[in-house]
């Protein structure tokens, strides 16, 4: 246990609430910050009387101070392709004024940073699985760019405070992760298969189905990622499951577990959308002595319960 403070920046998001939980249940002192542009505060409901946590409502994209931390785990962005395609600007925003204003918290302070980057600074990779000395295939001008590049920024700009101005820093490569508390609507796969299996509709599959993904469970990657706080490591690190998948395996995976008898439509595939996407995690094995534990079709039982009651919460009442 622990009487240290930690600052979490987008601490109402998917992955950010659930770390905070886990840096409470080691005994931080937490504070989260989120604009709430795709942030819930129902992600965090269950803190409400939780003494040692609080939520600010705040921009991290205008200059802020939440008081002395020890730690800042720098997590606010909007991650799926349907809200930052949405949302472009900002989210080029937060990557670069919000990595900014996050590190110098760090610095003020003395603090440790984490950075949440992503498998998409890989973009459509030529080399399989990725390694994180891989520097990637990416369209810095295409639809997908916003995020890419943003998150590409984010690390070199961590970097570069490590470099200059000697921050503690740790840079994390998260891969698809999936689980409860993700938003229905986010337009990712597992919650659009999720959604689409529970009401009986069309399974939506882009391309043949054929493109590749490796899909992490939330409880592990947040497991890596309190390892990697932890470590000294200032380069970036992996942390996803290795176990890749078609899409068409997905949703088959996805029609097993929710006893659906959907069928599955084609539709065109996304411009630039990977056609494979897995981590080589040697260097999470070997440093963190970190690996995955929940399978697929495990993790999808695990959160069932989850996209059903919010499959219900958003189905119209018919009268």
């Amino acid at each position: 246990m622990t009487n240290e403070r930690a600052l979490v920046t987008g601490g109402a998001g998917f992955l950010g609430s659930h770390l905070c939980d886990a840096l409470l249940a080691q005994g931080y002192s937490v504070v989260a910050v989120d604009n709430l542009l795709t942030g819930r505060v129902s992600n965090l409901e269950h803190l409400r009387k939780e003494p040692r946590f609080e939520l600010r409502q705040l921009d991290i994209c205008e200059p802020f101070d939440c008081g002395a931390v020890n730690y800042v785990f720098h997590f606010a962005c909007p991650a799926s392709p349907r809200d930052y395609m949405a949302h472009g600007i900002a989210t080029l925003k937060v990557g670069s004024l919000g990595t900014f204003h996050a590190l110098e918290l760090a610095r003020k302070y003395g603090a440790k940073y984490l950075i949440s980057s992503t498998s998409e600074c890989y973009g459509d990779p030529l080399e399989h699985p990725q390694k994180e000395t891989y520097w990637g295939h990416v369209n810095p001008i295409g639809p997908r760019s916003v995020y890419d590049e943003a998150k590409r920024f984010s690390e070199a700009t961590t970097v570069a405070y490590h470099r200059y101005h000697k921050v503690d820093t740790r840079i994390l490569r998260i891969f698809n992760t999936y689980g409860p508390r993700m938003q229905l609507n986010d337009g990712r796969v597992i919650p659009n298969f999720m959604k689409q299996a529970l009401r009986g509709e069309e399974l939506t599959v882009y391309g043949d189905g054929s493109q590749t993904r490796s899909f992490c469970y939330v409880s592990d990657e947040i497991e890596g990622i309190m390892r990697l706080a932890e470590s000294s490591e200032h380069e970036p690190v992996n942390i996803g499951n290795p176990t890749e998948f078609t899409i068409l395996e997905c949703a088959q995976r996805v029609l097993a577990v929710t006893g659906s008898k959907s069928k599955i439509r084609y539709e065109p595939l996304p411009q630039d959308d990977p056609k494979q996407r897995c981590p080589d995690i040697a260097k999470a094995k070997k440093l963190l002595n970190w690996e995955p534990k929940i399978d697929l079709e495990t993790g999808l039982r695990m959160s069932l319960d989850y996209f059903r009651q919010a499959s219900l919460a958003e189905t119209p009442s018919r009268t």
